[in-house]
């Protein structure tokens, strides 16, 4: 079952029943914002492209609506049967229950959980289930299926009445109903070596080895695929049966093992040095250079006999990386093994608006297992984060978060900091990267991953809203004398005014700064006409937002708070109103300045 299900409801009905599986589920909850109005849930106003949003997220998709209308707006985006997420259709009253994709990759266990919870039958119409009671093409976590493009032939041959005997064991496949016989004419192997399948024979592999893999620092990931491959067919292992890539947490961040793991489908898991010392008496090639070097006498053999029971293929040398393997008589969760590189993920969430969240900011928020941020920006993100681990801070507290997101990080966590507006707009991504770079950090930060992900910035916002005040050139200022003296902020105040910039000021005031917004306001006037259009928009892409057009000859200080951005036009930036009320603000293109009209007084 996928990590996380998506409600889409039309209806009342359908929410009062998608609030029940939610409360049993978890998941986040999307409404027609046509015919639903409620603080716990995300709107939207296009079916079609809400579908095929949810779909491609690769979470578990569950409509409250007539299987047609899921069938006719996902057809175009659907791929295979291997890759396809969980869809469901589910009648809004919960009378029926029925898995339309995935049913092998999690859909037919929701649908089954969903009609125990409605009383109501699921609607399984997958061969194999119905008949067999089990899935044949969804092995259980550490196994997989070899030979996968075999098995519609398989199942059509079983369901003829073909019988099939058995090689090796595997208790979710004898618990079923199959029928298993000795003289079958189909056949299912249970094997650790490579194995070629065909139309009636079925090849499975546990996850039963573990690689460890050391390397000097930069090596080409390559050679290390190289090697892993080489060992594997010289020892006749197959790749299916690898569970994870092991090495010494000093080798977190090394390129060429992620890579490597990557490749092979497989994580990669690191161990601390202690855990590698503990396998010291076992290791069959030990080395006095290698102790020196890192502290233990042989990564691979160390890393491989900390994953598992026994060294079954012991160090194996290439250029500069080698390669040791160890196999238990059970299957391996590499999850539960070591830590894994911790990843830190800077979003910019936007203004607050769900439909301005990109695509990019939501899967890594839904991907994150710990959520880093200011409260008030943590409520803009209720509806992807529910049921995460959130470590919320209050205002002025920005250096902890940072910190506290990239120490979760360093302890092996996907991390998501979170940003309002542009993750590198006056926001968290530069103090994280600060952080990262000053003298006496950890060395594990150093381990970590991270990448920022955009969002749209206030600036952008609420120059969309108005028209486009910024079709020229533009700079954005902060008026917080927090971190930047007061001199170098009305310096750049000065500069931009001189230069006939569009302006942008951050954090305009704030309860004990009030004078700089107004010295500002000043200085631009002795550069720019009194009828200057300004924008003031507060609290965008939320309920309360509030959009204002005056003159700046009119500017207040009164008129303005932490929560709006204020953008001054340029000498040639124009507003007026439309019929139909609203504005019509722009900076035009100054090659046709001298064709267009000056602007209008404003009324404020």
């Amino acid at each position: 079952m996928s990590s996380e299900v998506n409600y889409l409801v039309l209806s009342e009905t359908g929410l009062a029943n998608a609030r029940r599986l939610q409360a049993k589920l978890g998941g986040v909850i999307h409404g027609f914002a046509k015919n639903i109005q409620a603080d716990d849930v995300t709107p939207f106003g296009d079916v079609r492209a809400t579908l095929q949003d949810l779909f491609a997220s690769g979470n578990s998709l569950v409509a409250f609506c007539a299987a047609g209308i899921v069938i006719r707006h996902l057809g175009s985006v659907l791929g295979d049967k291997y890759s396809d997420a969980p869809v469901l259709a589910v009648a809004e009253d919960g009378s029926a229950v029925v898995p339309l994709l995935g049913g092998h990759h999690g859909g037919n266990d929701l649908a089954r959980a969903i009609g125990d919870i409605f009383n109501t039958p699921a609607a399984i119409t997958t061969a194999s289930d119905i008949l067999f009671n089990v899935a044949l093409d969804e092995p259980p976590a550490g196994w997989s299926l070899g030979n996968p493009e075999h098995l519609k032939a398989f199942v059509i041959a079983l369901r003829d009445g073909a019988q099939i005997q058995m090689t090796g064991e595997a208790d979710w496949i004898s618990s079923g109903n199959l029928p298993i016989k000795a003289d079958g004419t189909l056949k299912i192997s249970i094997v650790d070596n490579p194995t070629t399948g065909d139309a009636s024979h079925l090849v499975y592999y546990r996850q039963t080895l573990a690689l460890g893999v050391g390397c000097e620092r930069g090596t080409d990931a390559e050679e290390v695929i190289q090697l892993i491959t080489e060992t594997l067919a010289d020892n006749n292992l197959s790749p299916s049966t690898v569970a994870g890539l092991f090495s010494i947490d000093l080798k977190t961040d090394e390129a060429a093992l992620h890579e490597a793991a990557q490749h092979f489908g497989i994580p990669a898991r690191f161990f601390d040095l202690a855990s590698l010392q503990a396998q010291e008496d076992r290791l069959a090639n030990p080395s006095d250079i290698v102790k020196a070097e890192v502290g233990v006498a042989g990564v691979a053999e160390a890393s491989a006999l900390t994953a598992a029971d026994n060294l079954v293929v012991e160090k194996c040398k290439g250029q500069r990386a080698t390669c040791a393997i160890g196999k238990s008589d059970a299957i391996i969760d590499a999850s539960t093994l070591g830590t894994a590189r911790g990843h830190l993920a800077v979003v910019g969430i936007g203004p607050g608006r769900a439909d301005w969240r990109t695509g990019a900011a939501t899967n890594a928020l839904r991907q994150a297992d710990k959520i880093v941020g200011y409260k008030l920006y943590l409520d803009l993100i209720a509806d992807v984060i529910v049921d995460k681990d959130c470590h919320v801070y209050g205002l002025g507290e920005e250096e902890d978060r940072v910190r506290a997101a990239i120490e979760l990080a360093a302890q092996g966590h996907n991390v998501a900091l979170v940003s309002s507006g542009d993750a590198g707009v006056y926001a968290m991504a530069a103090l994280a990267h600060e952080l990262l770079d000053r003298d006496g950090r950890p060395v594990e930060w150093d381990r970590i991953s991270i990448e920022l992900l955009p969002g749209i910035s206030a600036m952008q916002a609420a120059a969309l809203k108005v028209g486009a005040p910024l079709g020229h050139d533009f700079c954005t200022i902060s008026l917080s004398d927090l971190l930047t003296p007061r001199e170098v902020i009305l310096q750049r105040v000065e500069a931009a005014a001189s230069g006939d910039f569009v302006i942008s000021f951050y954090n305009p005031v704030s309860k004990t700064r009030r004078d700089l917004l107004a010295i500002s306001r000043d200085i631009l006037l002795r550069y720019r006409p009194e009828n200057t259009p300004v924008v003031l928009a507060r609290n965008l892409g939320r309920p309360t937002e509030t959009i204002r057009i005056l003159p700046l000859k009119d500017l207040q200080v009164d008129d303005v708070d932490m929560l709006t951005l204020v953008m001054v036009g340029s000498s040639e930036t124009r507003a007026r109103t439309r019929g139909d009320g609203t504005w019509s603000v722009y900076t035009p293109r100054g090659y046709a300045a001298k064709h267009n009209p000056k602007p209008k007084e404003i009324q404020a």
